[in-house]
């Protein structure tokens, strides 16, 4: 006799659906196209490398948001409690008055991703928008003596951030908006020397791409013969650095426009918040050898390195 074992069937969750659905619908892109124009053109000089977090090393926004979403969340605790509050009345103007500059940074950097993250941020930013608008409304109810009003209008409020903060946790970690994607560099790459080409094979003042343990590295020579090595993939949203621009000592993303410096990684604009991994480099018998740069690394005794120029950190 035999005996048949069925396996459990495994249903997707119907709200992954919905969200992978989001992504792939091109409806809103439209809209998109046009918000994304607005947001770019702003005249934030200075400011937009500072609301996208530049200075912070990772976005500024998930900080941010913590202030007004904190703010609600308490007001509704305190409006469990029977009569009224004025505690529960501060606490919504603070999350309003903070909700502001949150927007303002989620936007620069909301501008700047893939359309797939931006057709989700768009919901997330309504969700939020709506959340906003009822907030406001149960501030008003507040001031004009109508507690219970403002108490239906902030729970209904509280309802909509948490589904916007629900999709914006989804854009940080199922789609990596924000997110370093360059970190894994260090964790791949084997240590010691690694032999690239010949010389002659990185023209100078040209970008050129090379692998090591399959990770993309940009390489680019000098005029002056110094060579310098960082990883090729740009920690914004991993952008091909070696189809983008090099001028004065800098490569510049040909995505969003990240500017990295080429003798460390150095990340100075925007949108990137995280460097570039670098490389030492070295030439040897005619060939260039690169090694992942790390801050406690001593220099081992070097004995085969030609008197060619090239750069070691």
């Amino acid at each position: 006799m035999s005996t048949t074992h069925s396996r459990p069937v495994m249903r997707q969750n119907r709200a992954l659906w919905l969200l992978d659905r989001l992504e792939r619908d091109p409806r809103a892109d439209g809209v998109i196209d046009a918000l994304r124009r607005g947001v770019r053109s702003l005249p934030l000089g200075p400011g937009r490398d500072a609301l996208h977090g530049r200075w912070l090393g990772h976005p500024v926004h998930p900080l941010m948001v913590q202030v007004p979403i904190g703010s609600w969340l308490s007001a509704a605790v305190l409006d469990l409690r029977p009569g009224s509050s004025r505690g529960a009345d501060l606490l919504v103007g603070v999350g309003l008055a903070a909700a502001v500059p949150a927007a303002l940074a989620g936007a620069v950097d909301w501008a700047e991703l893939h359309p797939q993250q931006q057709r989700v941020g768009l919901v997330h930013a309504a969700s939020h928008a709506v959340g906003v608008a009822l907030y406001a409304a149960s501030l008003a109810c507040r001031i004009k003596g109508r507690p219970a009003a403002g108490r239906t209008y902030g729970f209904l409020g509280l309802t909509a951030v948490g589904l916007g903060g629900m999709l914006g946790g989804h854009m940080a970690y199922r789609q990596a908006s924000g997110a370093n994607h360059a970190e894994e560099v260090p964790h791949v790459v084997s240590a010691g020397w690694h032999r690239i080409g010949a010389v002659e094979e990185f023209p100078a003042g040209e970008p050129v791409r090379r692998s090591v343990d399959d990770v993309p590295i940009l390489v680019v020579r000098e005029t002056g013969g110094t060579i310098h090595a960082l990883a090729e993939r740009c920690s914004h949203l991993a952008g091909p650095l070696s189809e983008g621009t090099v001028a004065d000592g800098c490569v510049e993303c040909p995505w969003h426009g990240s500017v990295f410096r080429l003798s460390d990684g150095w990340n100075v604009r925007g949108p990137a918040t995280a460097p570039q991994p670098a490389f030492d480099t070295r030439i040897v018998e005619g060939h260039v050898e690169i090694r992942l740069r790390m801050q406690d690394q001593e220099e081992p005794p070097d004995d085969k390195r030609t008197d060619a120029p090239g750069h070691d950190g």
